[in-house]
């Protein structure tokens, strides 16, 4: 679903490069994606897409941020990459907070600058793409409404300072006024560490604490939370609920230990973000231009990339579809 008022050029540029005819490239063109976790299987899913626009556009693409959680690390190579002064940059912030005044100097130095996956929302990037993460998060607590019977105590995984994963538990709980016998009793902060979510679900399921589901808002816990499930024997005794499509997850989807995960579409939001970099590149705005509130402006607010669930009925085509094209995986 795409927000927001459109002129021609910018739904062209959705197509193709922008405007009505193909943008003369400079030889030293270069676009960066900038992520916290950049190791795991939904970046690569992200830079596939980026490759596949670079290798469209005849211009150079990178990706770069710690392979581990770390948002202080992503600052910081944020920061260098401004340096660089790339044509554009692609940031999913870790912590919108610390990233805003980071993201508006790179604006100010006149770089164009769009968030995907996580917005930034107090800076002044020009647009966010990427999921309706509330949407995303109701989509998911009415499916789990339903699982439960509409009642049960419900545990949830995610990083508390994340735009996207805080929005996404603000669905789940919208759903969840429904089924006003189902409770939320904890989130944890897995701070980026698979072995938080294991031990954490580990131990919650020896316990003698009552927990009927488990929600995962982002990629990396549902895979050690199936594990914890299938460790301790406990399999159809807790629901789960995923995010994204780990191999790991879709495993255990096929296992029967996970009931459904939420697939987004990064491969979609950096392909589309590189080609709207671009566009922004080649016909420059003045930093102070407020894009959210101009009514001719030839960008939306938002573009949202579409979410899905998965489960096991539809596992086998989705996991049919889900190998990129072919030349996603070069390098331009």
């Amino acid at each position: 679903m795409i927000k927001g008022i459109f002129c021609p050029a910018a739904i062209a540029s959705l197509v193709v490069l922008g405007g009505c005819a193909p943008q003369a490239h400079e030889a030293n063109e270069s676009y960066v994606l900038v992520a916290a976790h950049t190791r795991i299987p939904y970046w690569q899913e992200a830079l596939a897409g980026l490759r596949r626009a670079g290798a469209e556009m005849h211009v150079k693409v990178d990706m770069a941020g710690p392979e581990r959680y770390d948002p202080k690390a992503e600052r910081e190579v944020f920061q260098s990459v401004i340096g660089d002064k790339p044509a554009g940059i692609l940031i999913s912030p870790a912590d919108p907070n610390v990233m805003a005044a980071d993201i508006d100097s790179a604006l100010q130095q006149g770089i164009p600058v769009l968030t995907i996956d996580s917005d930034a929302p107090t800076s002044k990037r020009p647009f966010f793409i990427g999921s309706d993460n509330y949407a995303t998060g109701r989509l998911g607590g009415q499916l789990l409404g339903k699982l439960l019977g509409g009642k049960g105590k419900v545990v949830m995984f995610t990083y508390p300072k994340q735009a996207n994963l805080t929005e996404r538990r603000q669905g789940y709980q919208s759903a969840f006024e429904n089924y006003p016998d189902i409770q939320v009793i904890e989130a944890v902060d897995i701070q980026g560490d698979p072995a938080v979510a294991y031990n954490t679900a580990k131990d919650l399921l020896t316990s003698k604490t009552a927990v009927n589901a488990f929600v995962c808002l982002e990629a990396v816990a549902c895979p050690e939370v199936g594990e914890a499930v299938k460790d301790t024997n406990t399999a159809g005794k807790v629901t789960i609920m995923a995010m994204d499509t780990d191999q790991r997850t879709l495993n255990w989807i096929q296992q029967g230990l996970v009931a459904a995960t939420i697939a987004q579409k990064p491969y979609t939001m950096a392909y589309l973000g590189v080609k709207l970099l671009d566009d922004l590149h080649h016909h420059k705005r003045p930093f102070e231009t407020n894009f959210k509130q101009d009514p001719f402006s030839p960008y939306p607010t938002a573009i949202y990339t579409g979410t899905f669930l998965v489960d096991k009925d539809n596992l086998q085509a989705f996991t049919t579809q889900k190998q990129p094209p072919a030349n996603s995986t070069t390098k331009p």
